[in-house]
């Protein structure tokens, strides 16, 4: 049973990476495509972020109430709207003007964003309700599918143009839709309402309060997520400056989420070793030694060289912070708990894409790479100091 519905669950994260893979991993390539300027696609990407930033916090706070639909229904209710812009976006394609793609690229980036902390929620909901679940190996597939979306859509757009990028985000929208709509899940209203009668809800304020040490983590997160959202955001640019283009784009993203793999699945085994605090705090040193290496190569092999430290960076603590969250928070306090951590992914993609942009067009590829090294390495110290050991894992 463990690892059937590890691997359902392993089927929504693959459908949510593989439609990331194509509205963030290739938002350059179509909006460049489109007419729109490094410092436009970072603005633009920074505002459907911080719409997102803004909304996450008060969902969650709303998903954990007894009385609210669950999880699993949150997420088709935000999928439905996702379909409906992706689907608007292609169908104006050639029609609509720079605002109209501006306000749909946008809203879906919104939409986007805000499904993170449910989709992890969902996996941590349902180990919690006593199921055999192996978060490891459900996010394991999700990065499995990444890099077969990356090295997919890296040929797709080289072969048929930008354009195909939409068009492949409803395919995986509709995929997650039915994913999400079988998983078998409800939500346990007796146990939500005796856990929040047992130490009473909490605002943002309250919940903040609660767990000081977590604000301090948040903050250093935000920094590494900037650093690794610079990298993923202007990856096309990066890979022009270094001699190539959408083609070896795909490639190096590909290389990146098959370096995830092993990390991912055997999560269960390196939890046995050590604590999920510890994984935390190591991811951050990996997200240095990307960002350094990426700005230390000189050309496309050098390039595609520094990528598997994706193994250690994002990889570790997509998987350590979600059981690290969980193993800090009360019960009543989880999607919260998520929704702020993803919130710092968010936050990281506003900071990149409001910096990014504009860095390369006023200094170049190399000088924003420089402030993703110091952005990453800052961050790691503050997580360093910040983070205590979880009740649990």
């Amino acid at each position: 049973m463990k690892k059937h519905l590890s691997v359902r669950y392993g089927t929504i994260q693959g459908c949510y990476w593989m439609g990331y893979a194509a509205l963030m991993g290739y938002a350059s390539v179509y909006l460049l495509e489109k007419g729109f300027t490094n410092t436009q696609i970072g603005l633009l990407t920074a505002v459907g972020c911080i719409v997102s930033a803004v909304l996450q916090p008060a969902l969650a706070s709303y998903a954990d109430r007894p009385e609210s639909p669950s999880v699993r229904t949150m997420l088709l209710g935000a999928n439905l709207i996702q379909l409906v812009l992706i689907i608007s976006l292609a169908a104006t394609a050639e029609s609509s003007s720079m605002v109209v793609r501006t306000l749909l690229y946008g809203a879906s980036i919104t939409m986007l964003m805000l499904m993170i902390p449910f989709v992890n929620s969902l996996g941590m909901e349902t180990i919690r309700q006593g199921e055999e679940l192996d978060y490891g190996i459900g996010r394991g597939m999700g990065s499995v599918a990444y890099a077969i979306a990356s090295w997919l859509l890296g040929r797709l757009t080289a072969s048929f143009g930008a354009d195909m990028i939409p068009i492949w985000a409803i395919a995986l929208t509709i995929l997650f839709l039915i994913c999400v709509f079988r998983f078998p899940f409800k939500k346990d209203r007796k146990k939500a309402e005796a856990e929040k009668e047992e130490t009473g809800a909490a605002g943002p304020v309250d919940f903040l309060k609660r767990y000081p040490s977590f604000v301090v983590v948040l903050l250093g997160c935000i920094l590494i997520f900037m650093s690794h959202s610079l990298i993923n955001s202007f990856n096309y640019q990066i890979a022009m400056a270094k001699g190539g283009g959408s083609g070896e784009m795909g490639n190096a993203m590909t290389i990146s989420a098959v370096s995830e793999l092993p990390t991912m699945f055997l999560f269960g085994y390196l939890l046995k070793k050590k604590s999920s605090v510890f994984w935390f705090r190591l991811s951050g040193l990996f997200f240095v030694l990307k960002s350094i290496g990426t700005f230390l190569a000189f050309n496309i092999p050098t390039y595609y060289a520094a990528q598997p430290f994706q193994m250690f960076g994002w990889a570790l603590i997509n998987v350590a912070c979600v059981y690290y969250v969980d193993g800090i928070m009360e019960p009543q306090d989880s999607i919260k708990g998520q929704a702020y951590m993803a919130m710092t992914i968010t936050a990281g993609n506003v900071m990149s894409s409001l910096f990014g942009g504009w860095l390369i067009d006023a200094a170049g590829v190399g000088a924003m790479l420089i402030c993703a090294s110091l952005a990453a390495f800052i961050g790691w110290l503050i997580v360093c100091l910040g983070s205590k050991e979880a009740k649990t894992a």
